[in-house]
């Protein structure tokens, strides 16, 4: 027999200090899961977990203005996913957009881009972006049923493993 939950016990809300450690977790898990073949395993296996919680526990506690955002998705208590976005001119940047691996497939996602379209509306902006890496087929259909699509930008990114490749990038965005 299943169990159910009579009421949901998912949310979002603001990213606080301590929120880093399921941040930073959540990201790499979630680039390990779906970047692996990309980016490669060199590159990830180089990625300093320390480091990464630092920048988010920057993020979280002396953002660069007050309308950078990190958001954080839960089930329950525990953190599962995060979302950060930056101000763009007349629109919003979601500059990372991550759940746990063990957690997808639950509606955390298309909540925490929810929750990053009103906020971003509160603040006045009218327009989203953000950039999807060449492969990750799960994001641009999450994306596009979402309602956004490609606006024609395209940027390359070394990597900084010891092939010294590059991936690619395209930019979606959709008004708000």
């Amino acid at each position: 027999m299943a169990l159910f939950r009579e009421t949901a016990d998912v949310s979002v809300r603001p990213a606080t200090p301590g929120d880093e450690n399921a941040i930073a977790r959540a990201q790499l898990r979630a680039w390990r899961a779906t970047h692996a073949e990309l980016l490669g395993e060199d590159v990830l296996e180089q990625l300093d977990a320390a480091a990464v919680r630092e920048q988010w526990a920057a993020a979280i506690t002396a953002p660069p203005s007050p309308d950078h955002r990190v958001l954080v998705a839960c089930d329950g208590p525990r953190v599962v996913g995060f979302a950060a976005y930056a101000p763009t001119g007349d629109g919003i940047e979601v500059v990372a957009l991550e759940v746990d691996p063990d957690h997808r497939r639950a509606g955390h996602g298309s909540r925490l881009l929810a929750a990053c379209v009103d906020l971003a509306r509160e603040q006045g902006a009218t327009h989203l972006t953000t950039w999807v890496l060449d492969q990750d087929e799960a994001r641009a259909r999450f994306l596009a049923g979402a309602g956004l699509g490609k606006d024609g930008a395209r940027r390359e990114l070394a990597t900084g493993g010891p092939d010294d490749r590059s991936v690619g990038e395209d930019r979606w965005g959709a008004e708000i």
